[in-house]
């Protein structure tokens, strides 16, 4: 979290004395007191300064020396630096690692200035509001997010609005309820943004679980109803947000006040760029919290990697917006079924006509038009980057041509509104065209931005300037002529400037016209009026087209203001299209096919595969799963090694991937409506905030528990494993039987817990299936089908000499199994868990002619209600009864 420190280094700028400060820091000190929490990077001349703690913290992250220069107030002020060209690097670093940083350049004439050059802070760089191509991932949004709560009694109203800079999509979202419930909606609403960076007020009470981003801290009146009211409507230029679906909302204005307050403050400017708003709300998504995410490794492994994930598998898109959109896809799939439908049926027009590969071909030439025109918007785009825009916009033609055997003309589809989306903008282009050079240099203070023909003055400058060699050729070979010295020279060099040659043995043919210059032992070197004249041109046009392309620049970027618009429209339909086309190339190159959605309570998948894994072994066994309204959970049983996870993975992903608008992998899949997807799969733990791993299995059980409905599909592998086995076993069935009976959420269940597959002899919408496995001799073999029944045995002595558990112990495992075989097959019956135990009778009865001891049981075991318990009561109820049993 970033706080402001109690002792800043600028506190001598305002609260010491100055005269003991040299007139450069003491600049440079009124600078720092404005950004005390941030790094500021300080220009002189060709090198960003750190100085004081700014420099002792960047020398210790960046890895640079830490210097000493002069003294303030008798002590050395401790610098660093990094060269004005290789600040992008440093900056990104900082960045990620969570810091803030304002860039303070020279604006000041050093030739001019009286004293220290003028400086100003011209950008602050935070994790959430870049913009640079250089510091932003190419295929991952950043977003800043500003957080309002407003608490009335017991109810506590959050607002939430979240900003991608770089994209300039704004969004709100509100919701209430009392403390616990919504800081477990926020927790999870954080989860699903991701934001980069978050804001809230000096007085808001954040918890850790909240701080998943570097966390900046405002004023409070910074989160103002009314004022970020008004500052929404300024923004978008309109009179009232009912449009925008805003109608009734109080802490999101808050929070969109101070989230375009500061986003405005770090660019310097306004935000042209953000003309859109959109209202989420909560059952707009299907619901997938943090472990769901991990567990099926959407974007990044379980143990952070970028591949093998869902993400990396389906990325075939050609630019770095579909890329993005496909990532937000993934995470964000819509519970309206019609949305999907319509990428389905888009994807089988791509698929039908085989458009894709030429599709992918030519948006392989588009840019990120997305990023490149919120840097127009925001005045910091690059001369190459209008260039990529000038050539994407070119390819527009020929996307449009290759869509249109996909779709009829005035059809509604979503081809049909991308084709509308992607029309060129005719007056944009016609203007890059006619402007940018067609390789023009890297930056504008280099010179060579604009084409030829652009700007007449711009042209006489540059000829005077690419022009001198030609004429002082000319000039020497008329001199010659004219004067008859035949070894005259015209030269130029820095320090003289523009002369002309004659050796001190031809001095007695120089014209009068000619003024000396320089002598020199063997020369003497001649200025005319006419060379002076040109010299006086050609040294300063160089500068004046500088300064001219510079002027001109500014001027381009403000005449493609008005097409911002018209370009954003263009960015996000070319992103769909390139996403559409990559899930039509990974659904051809798979052999996937379009899933069914549907109305009813089904999730029938025929021949299912798990579309990372197929991907990375030879052969795949597809397995079906048939869930219903009288079919609700599936107990899985079998081998460690079996597949039980991976099957109940690629039933998750089939349902996401359905919801997302893809294709699936399998034969068929039929899916009704899904609000959240729930996991709880593997063994973790957090040590760090005091989790035990069987804690965290019961806190994401618990989540389960609380937040399935019947439209929920629910994971749950292994339950109960992390604590004693009758503990565990005990927890296992009472969270499965809330599951059938409560929940009622299609469910896959898997368990090493023999005693759970009695559940469907008593719970008929519960059925047993198994991982099948052969075994010969002391190895085994995984069949990976899914079949009816539950599994003989677990196999776990195989599977651990598969692992490669030394042979003793194998051996030593192997005898102490059959003795405790034996010893149950010795047994006249099978214990059953919750019976009483055995009570010796004594003499003395109660009135029922029990034992005391058996009495109390009978009596507590009456009192307890199984239906109505939580996990966490059922395990503190089996405890009293062991304490009673104990007595």
């Amino acid at each position: 979290m970033t706080t402001v420190p109690t002792e800043i280094n600028a506190a001598a700028a305002k609260n010491g004395p100055t005269e003991k400060q040299t007139p450069m820091m003491q600049q440079y000190l009124r600078i720092k007191a404005d950004y005390p929490t941030m790094l500021v990077f300080y220009r002189m001349g060709d090198f960003y300064e750190l100085f004081h703690e700014d420099a002792e913290k960047a020398a210790r992250v960046l890895g640079i020396t830490l210097t000493a220069r002069g003294a303030s107030n008798g002590n050395p002020i401790k610098m660093c630096g990094v060269p004005f060209h290789s600040l992008d690097g440093y900056l990104a670093k900082l960045v990620k690692l969570g810091e803030s940083c304002a860039i303070c350049e020279q604006i000041g004439d050093p030739a001019t200035s009286k004293g220290p050059v003028e400086r100003k802070v011209m950008r602050v760089v935070t994790p959430g509001t870049l913009t640079d191509s250089d510091l932003l991932p190419e295929k991952a949004e950043r977003p800043l997010l500003a957080l309002c709560m407003i608490s009335q009694r017991k109810v506590v109203t959050t607002g939430l609005a979240w900003l991608s800079l770089a994209g300039g999509a704004l969004k709100l979202m509100e919701f209430s309820g009392d403390s616990r419930t919504v800081g477990a909606r926020l927790q999870q609403e954080l989860e699903r943004i991701v934001p980069a960076e978050i804001l809230c007020g000096d007085g808001a009470e954040l918890g850790a679980e909240h701080e998943i981003a570097h966390t900046q801290r405002v004023p409070d009146w910074h989160f103002d109803v009314v004022g970020g009211h008004k500052a929404l409507l300024d923004q978008l230029g309109v009179a009232t947000l009912t449009g925008f679906g805003a109608d009734g909302l109080g802490a999101a204005f808050g929070a969109a006040g101070a989230l375009l307050r500061y986003a405005q403050s770090t660019q310097g400017r306004g935000l042209q760029h953000v003309r859109s708003l959109s209202t989420e709300t909560e059952t707009e998504f299907i619901g997938l919290d943090a472990a769901t995410r991990r567990n099926l490794e959407l974007t990044e492994t379980i143990r952070g990697q970028e591949s093998p994930t869902l993400f990396s598998l389906l990325d075939h898109c050609r630019t770095a917006m579909g890329s993005r959109m496909l990532r937000h896809w993934l995470h964000h799939a819509r519970r309206d079924q019609g949305v999907a439908r319509a990428r389905h049926a888009a994807i089988g027009a791509l698929a039908q006509t085989d458009s894709s590969g030429a599709l992918s071909q030519t948006l392989a030439q588009v840019p990120d038009i997305e990023r490149i025109t919120t840097r127009i918007a925001l005045l910091s785009a690059r001369p190459r980057d209008l260039a990529s825009l000038r050539d994407g916009l070119k390819q527009l033609p020929a996307l449009r041509h290759a869509m249109e055997r996909s779709f009829t003309a005035g059809e509604d589809s979503l081809l049909a509104a991308i084709h509308t989306a992607i029309a060129t903008p005719h007056g944009c282009l016609d203007l890059l065209v006619r402007a940018v050079a067609e390789e023009p240099a890297a930056m504008v203070r280099d010179g060579g931005v604009f084409a030829r023909g652009f700007d007449a003055e711009l042209d006489e400058l540059r000829g005077l300037s690419e022009n001198a060699g030609q004429f002082l050729v000319d000039l020497e070979t008329r001199e010659r002529a004219r004067t008859g010295i035949a070894n005259l020279r015209v030269e130029y060099n820095k320090v003289h400037g523009f002369y002309i040659e004659v050796t001190h043995g031809q001095t007695d043919k120089v014209p009068e016209d000619y003024r000396r210059r320089q002598t020199l032992k063997n020369a003497e070197r001649y200025i005319t009026p006419e060379l002076k004249v040109f010299e006086d041109k050609a040294l300063s046009a160089q500068d004046k087209a500088l300064v001219r392309e510079k002027l001109l620049y500014d001027q381009l970027l403000a005449d493609l203001a008005p097409h911002i618009g018209a370009l954003q429209t263009v960015a996000q339909g070319l992103a769909q299209l390139d996403t559409l086309t990559a899930l039509t190339v990974h659904a051809l190159q798979r052999s996937w096919t379009a899933p069914v959605l549907v109305a009813e309570p089904c999730l029938d998948i025929c021949e299912g595969r798990h579309p990372v894994v197929e991907n990375q072994i030879e052969r795949f066994i597809a397995n079906d799963c048939q869930l219903k309204d009288e079919r609700r959970l599936l107990l899985i049983t079998g081998p460690n090694m079996g597949g039980k996870s991976t099957f109940m993975r690629q039933v998750a992903l089939i349902t996401l991937l359905a919801y997302i608008g893809s294709y699936v992998p399998a034969t068929s899949a039929t899916i009704g409506p899904i609000d959240r997807i729930f996991t709880r799969i593997g063994a973790t733990d957090d040590l760090a905030g005091g989790r035990s791993t069987f804690m965290v299995e019961m806190t994401e059980s618990a989540a389960i528990l609380n937040g399935a409905t019947e439209h929920s599909l629910v994971l749950m592998d292994e339950v109960g494993r992390g604590t004693s086995t009758f503990d565990g076993l005990a927890l296992a069935w009472a969270i499965a039987r809330h599951l059938i009976d409560t929940s009622r959420s299609f469910t896959l269940f898997a368990t090493h817990y023999f005693e759970l597959t009695q559940l469907p002899e008593t719970h008929p919408t519960a059925a047993n299936v198994h991982l099948s496995a052969v075994e010969h001799k002391d190895s085994i073999v995984f069949l990976h089908a899914v079949q009816a029944g539950p599994a003989s045995q677990s196999y776990g002595l195989q599977v651990a000499q598969l692992a490669g558990v030394p042979q003793p112990v194998i051996k030593a495992a192997r005898k102490h199994l059959a003795r405790l075989e034996s010893q149950a097959l010795d047994r006249t019956t099978q214990l059953d868990l919750f019976a009483l135990p055995c009570v010796e009778p004594e003499d003395e009865e109660d009135e029922q002619g029990a034992p005391p001891a058996a009495a109390g049981l009978l009596a507590a075991m009456d009192a307890i209600d199984p239906d109505s318990l939580t996990p966490r009561e059922a395990l503190e109820q089996l405890y009293q009864l062991k304490r009673l049993c104990a007595q």
